[in-house]
């Protein structure tokens, strides 16, 4: 079974993931009309905007999301930018929905704990560096963990840039850009970023970093 989290598993025509819990699932830390807007509006949009962009090139059709994100000074100029904005759009919401879920576990477990207090000391230095980051990321964008090498690195990106840009997949990331936390956080972001960690699936993660190390 492939996994439509992965850029390399999709192909045009790009789908709007399911959401696999209700909008209220992760209240209060995320709301339920954030989500609404969230997955329905913003990620559809991305997806909606990404096929109009490939739809006009043929010769892009039968490439993965990977490939085109990883190789974007190979397409057409006229395209490069609609690419990159909504596919990076796509790539990171569809990681991020399935990395969060009700009442998950309050801390990692297994290789990626190991990688962690590896390569941060502790997790909740982890947790402050990550934090750190999301907070310093001027104006919209990520924070992403990923492995370079075997060592885990935390990336802040801007506007919907994706680590795919340096052929790299995330481990995982959260989404800074305000309307992930507007409605319900205002403008502290720094909050948001504290609180998210109650609803993030660490048991996805988990399986999420072991399916990228054998890839």
């Amino acid at each position: 079974m492939t996994d439509q989290t992965d850029a390399k598993d999709q192909r045009y025509p790009f789908e709007l993931p399911t959401l696999e819990y209700d909008f209220d699932a992760l209240a209060p830390v995320i709301d339920a009309k954030t989500m609404e807007l969230h997955h329905d509006k913003h990620h559809q949009a991305y997806v909606d905007n990404l096929n109009k962009a490939v739809a006009e090139h043929k010769d892009l059709h039968e490439k993965t999301l990977s490939e085109l994100l990883g190789n974007l000074d190979s397409l057409l100029e006229a395209a490069r930018g609609a690419i990159r904005n909504n596919g990076g759009g796509h790539v990171n919401h569809s990681m991020f929905w399935k990395l969060m879920k009700s009442g998950g576990a309050a801390n990692p477990s297994g290789a990626i704990s190991d990688a962690i207090n590896r390569d941060f000391d502790s997790f909740d230095d982890f947790k402050t560096k990550f934090n750190e980051a999301g907070v310093k990321q001027f104006g919209s964008g990520w924070v992403f963990v990923v492995s370079d090498g075997d060592k885990l690195t935390i990336q802040s990106m801007p506007n919907q840039d994706t680590p795919l840009h340096k052929g790299i997949e995330p481990i995982f990331g959260n989404d800074v850009w305000e309307h992930a936390y507007y409605l319900t956080y205002n403008n502290r972001r720094p909050d948001y970023l504290k609180a998210w960690w109650d609803v993030v699936d660490w048991e996805a993660i988990s399986e999420r970093y072991e399916r990228l190390r054998g890839a």
